[in-house]
């Protein structure tokens, strides 16, 4: 069996815009003879080991098992959004907001 040929990739030295393929001028940033090859190396899959100890920590609970805890929010003055959060941000926490 024949080992598999590497794979590389060409990047724009000025730009770093990459393409599978060489290019005289790059389509980004427009400059010609920029492009440098870059072999890109996959290693092998990485075997599943589980961590001693991890199984009795994740064993499913019911839900009426889980006990929950209150914790302080902090007021976002929108009524919607602290609604959508559960009564507000949880301080050290970080909330991705995006919308129309």
């Amino acid at each position: 069996m024949t080992p598999p040929k590497p794979k590389t990739v060409f990047y724009c030295q000025n730009c770093a815009y990459q393409s599978v393929k060489w290019l005289g001028k790059c389509p980004s940033c427009g400059e010609w003879n920029t492009f440098a090859e870059e072999v890109i190396q996959k290693g092998k899959p990485q075997a599943y080991t589980q961590v001693p100890g991890l199984a009795q920590q994740s064993i499913p609970k019911q839900l009426e098992q889980i006990q929950f805890e209150n914790e302080t929010r902090i007021d976002t003055a929108n009524n919607e959004l602290n609604r959508v959060l559960g009564g507000g941000l949880v301080p050290g926490s970080v909330v991705l907001v995006g919308g129309e």
